[in-house]
């Protein structure tokens, strides 16, 4: 016979609220496919998230270009960009590096956005193009996400994986023989620092095009090199001329061409310029002595060095343009807008942020306090009236947005309401060196709370939540130490989070091992938000793949808090409860559940026994006994919870729905495969009614049903079921799923056990090489598959090739998982039960006899495994003529 089942359950990471130094558990395990390694020939994953876009039809565009500016001027680094990218070359535009003695290395302002838009938009309307990517090119983070993104609506990649879908897309872009040629252009604006496309780079072919847009000039950024400087003469006075005759003004030349030279030639400050002359109706004359007043003014305000290259000059146009700005209905609100603006990323900033409850009461305390608050046209004054300020409306801000954008301050376009709103740096940087220290942190932290109001708890929309964590990353890079005062923000825990959830674990980790660094520095080593830091980092380095440092981790962060907080703390619990679940994680279930036996103890004392925590925890304890073998203790602790949760929370919460699922899933591994079987059909009438047909909890439980009809003898109706849910797992999750990969490895499972070893054999075998794919190849389901394809080669015949695979896998299963991991255990005894198959019952005898000696120590006398490997050790003793021994 074979070793029992080993499930890989449902865990609820039990931690806590990862955006701040507030705690507590998670509601629950989550609810989970059981399919794990029967003998090797199941897994389990359950990570659900949003549906997956259907694959696009060429032509198609990916991103936003950035709306043409007016009045664009056709430059000679047009022509000089297009006969760069001919024939699939890369270009790199950067800033100049002097022009006419003026510092403007890498200067923002000089048109290479516009320019690359140009290009791309050009190519784009002229049919040139089949695939068109724009990708504001910030840091490594946002260029991943880009690809991804590209990969979700281009080759309808899972969007959970935003990973895997950008490895995907950049694999995509390689020319292949006999392939469809695809004509694309790849452009990454903005980018900050040459090193973050290290690995990102788009491949080059005869059909793709890649164009940079950035102010660094290394070495590092390959490709021909096209700078890009400030306007000429020429092209100055060309502009303006343009610009005020499109309506109806016209201005002596040599006036322009003195204006111009006045502004350094910027296009950027040329358009505040010609904007302001149009608004307030004044000639450039008298705008040139506006300008030059106002610099002498700002110089006081201003520290010597001005920052990013800027000079006086476009500072006063700016500081004009506000000026004239804040008298445009609804008055006085376009400069605080525009200030808060200021620490946001300049690429795009979501509308929902600039029009957030946080804003609105920004918008409202400075129209206050600047006495310029509106009141309804035929409104009768009041003294109350006066005194009271009235509040700023989401229309009021929208206002002050059409205000900013009609001067060029900034660019609002409500079609793209994720990137509704672009701010040239250069306008932001002059923006926060009006304020004073005070202003400047008090802003920081309102873009903050700003950002953290329109974040939705549930990150359905991937567009968005990308949006949202560039804007986090500007707002910590601008404003690090004010995020950090009087505490850590928790936009800075937000941001992380929402990295992880959307698959980026890596980036996640990397995310909360730099706060840990921060907080610690701003904060101190034992201050709460510096303890959360650390927890979060912990559980992101678990999701990541390494249990057995997290588990490191959290036995160290529980020493600080019980020091710092003491015993009783709810941080402390919660540390507790995290450090048993990683332990559990890393094979030992006998020790996991032993620590929550303890902390249910504490948390009955402390909480009560309807507390949210304490039923969490009584849940995590079932769930390890099942896991350390004891299923019928599992399944009778389950029915007691589960009467609870009803009184406590009712039968259609979600939390009461999963101890159904855990309930039947423990009786089933007790033995009643056909009761498990139909407490799942009623739980997944439960289910739809509640959560709908395609929600995660929803697949879960169909694909639990089909798992145990299949235990209860209905193999291929199991197999019929399971090709059913993975048609709707394909559309929902995406091809690289985990969810979608352990449907099609539970699926050849049961075609096996239906009578098709062959097939089962080349299904493990095709979903090995994805999961390489995806996953690597010390991926614990990498190395299920492994055994799973194993398994059905012996079944299928191929007997030695068999074992000498599974000899392979227990050297990396001992590498990675270590010599106890129930895993490793499992392959052992299905090696030594191989060997005795292939005539060598002595040598599987021996086998056994060790093997039953470190499963005596790992597991316990009384585990199944145990008792299973007994009756195989007593089996090939009498096969090998061994006289039977107690």
């Amino acid at each position: 016979m074979l070793d029992p089942t080993v499930f890989e359950g449902v865990l609820v990471a039990g931690g806590e609220a990862r955006y701040g130094a507030g705690g507590g558990d998670h509601v629950d395990f989550r609810d989970g496919v059981f399919t794990g390694p029967v003998t090797g020939k199941g897994d389990h994953h359950h990570y659900y998230y949003g549906a997956q876009r259907p694959r696009a039809v060429w032509p198609h565009q990916v991103g936003v270009i950035p709306p043409r500016a007016g009045c664009f001027q056709t430059r000679a680094e047009a022509v000089r960009l297009r006969e760069a990218l001919t024939g699939g070359r890369a270009a790199v535009l950067v800033g100049q590096d002097t022009v006419r003695g003026q510092v403007l290395a890498g200067m923002g302002g000089v048109g290479k956005t516009q320019l690359a838009a140009d290009y791309a938009r050009t190519a784009w309307q002229a049919g040139e193009l089949d695939v068109l990517v724009w990708i504001t090119a910030s840091n490594a983070t946002a260029v991943a996400s880009g690809y991804a993104q590209a990969a979700v609506e281009i080759l309808g990649a899972d969007p959970a994986d935003r990973e895997t879908a950008a490895r995907t897309f950049l694999a995509w872009l390689e020319p292949k023989a006999n392939a469809t040629p695809c004509r694309w252009l790849v452009v990454l604006d903005d980018v900050t620092d040459p090193a973050d496309l290290n690995g990102l780079w788009p491949p080059a072919g005869p059909h793709g095009r890649t164009l940079v847009t950035t102010r660094r000039q290394d070495a590092a950024l390959a490709g021909r090199l096209i700078k890009v400087g400030l306007f000429t003469k020429a092209e100055s006075l060309a502009y303006l001329t343009a610009a005020l005759g499109a309506r109806n003004r016209h201005e002596p030349a040599e006036q322009l061409t003195a204006l111009a030279q006045d502004l350094g030639h910027l296009p950027l400050a040329l358009s505040q310029a010609a904007a302001y002359l149009i608004d307030a109706g004044i000639g450039a004359a008298a705008y040139r002595g506006l300008l030059a007043d106002r610099a002498t003014l700002l110089a006081d305000a201003a520290p010597e060095v001005l920052p990013d290259g800027q000079t006086q000059s476009a500072a006063a146009a700016w500081s004009l343009s506000v000026e004239r700005v804040d008298t445009l209905r609804p008055v006085g609100l376009a400069r605080p807008m525009l200030q808060l603006a200021a620490f946001l990323s300049p690429n795009g900033i979501p509308e929902t942020v600039l029009t957030s409850a946080p804003a609105l009461a920004h918008l409202t305390r400075q129209r206050a306090k600047d006495g310029s608050q509106a009141t309804p046209q035929d409104a009768p004054w009041s003294e109350e009236q006066d005194r009271t300020p009235v509040s700023v409306t989401a229309d009021d801000a929208v206002g002050a947005l059409r205000a900013l954008d009609r001067l060029s301050l900034i660019d609002h376009t409500p079609a793209t309401p994720h990137q509704a709103i672009r701010v040239h740096q250069l306008i932001q940087r002059a923006a926060r060196d009006t304020l004073t220290p005070d202003q400047h942190d008090q802003l920081a932290r309102t873009a903050a709370d700003a950002l953290t109001t329109a974040w939705p708890a549930i990150e359905r929309d991937t567009e968005l939540a990308q949006a949202l964590r560039a804007n986090a990353t500007t707002l910590t890079r601008t404003a690090e130490d004010a995020l950090h005062q009087p505490d850590a923000h928790t936009v800075l825990y937000q941001a992380g989070q929402s990295l992880g959830e959307a698959g980026q674990v890596t980036a996640a980790t990397a995310h909360f091992h730099r706060l840990t660094e921060t907080t610690g520095h701003h904060l101190g080593p034992d201050h709460p938000d510096t303890l959360a830091a650390r927890h979060n980092l912990a559980q992101w380095r678990g999701e990541a793949g390494d249990a057995a440092g997290a588990a490191a981790a959290y036995e160290q962060l529980l020493a600080d808090r019980r020091r710092v907080l003491g015993e009783d703390h709810p941080h402390t619990l919660t540390t507790r409860n995290e450090l048993a679940r990683w332990r559990g994680e890393t094979g030992d279930a006998a020790g996991a559940a032993a620590a929550y036996e303890q902390l249910l103890a504490d948390r009955l004392r402390v909480l009560g026994e309807d507390h949210p925590s304490t039923l969490t925890t009584r849940h995590n304890l079932t769930y390890w006994r099942g896991k350390a073998g004891d299923a019928a203790g599992a399944a009778a602790a389950s029915e007691q919870l589960l009467a609870d949760r009803l009184r406590v929370l009712g039968e259609d919460h979600p939390s009461t729905l999963t101890t159904r699922s855990n309930l039947a899933r423990w009786r089933g591994e007790a033995g009643d495969a056909a009761g498990a079987a139909a407490a799942y059909e009623q739980l997944l009438a439960d289910r739809r009614r509640v959560l709908g047909e395609d929600h995660p909890h929803t697949l879960t439980t169909r694909h639990n049903l089909a798992r145990w009809r299949g235990e209860a003898g209905d193999a291929a109706g199991a197999a019929a079921a399971l090709e059913e849910l993975l048609a709707d797992q394909l559309r929902v999750l995406g091809e690289d799923h985990p969810g979608t990969l352990t449907a099609r490895s539970n699926l050849a499972r049961w075609r096996g056990e239906a009578g098709d070893p062959a097939g089962a054999a080349a299904a493990s075998e095709q979903l090995l090489a994805d999961r390489l794919r995806v996953l690597g190849e010390d991926h614990p389901h990498t190395l299920t598959s492994r055994g799973n394809l194993a398994y059905w080669r012996k079944k299928a015949g191929d007997a030695a090739g068999a074992a000498a695979a599974l000899e392979q896998l227990l050297a990396d299963q001992l590498r990675v998982l270590g010599e106890d991991h129930p895993h490793t255990l499992t392959t052992r005894h299905n090696l030594a039960r191989w060997r005795g198959e292939a005539g060598d019952p002595a040598g599987a005898a021996a086998a056994y006899e060790q093997l039953l000696a470190d499963r005596l120590r790992v597991q316990g006398e009384d585990h199944p495994h145990t008792l299973t490997t007994r009756s195989h050790l007593a089996y090939w003793r009498r096969k090998a003529g061994e006289t039977p021994r107690a």
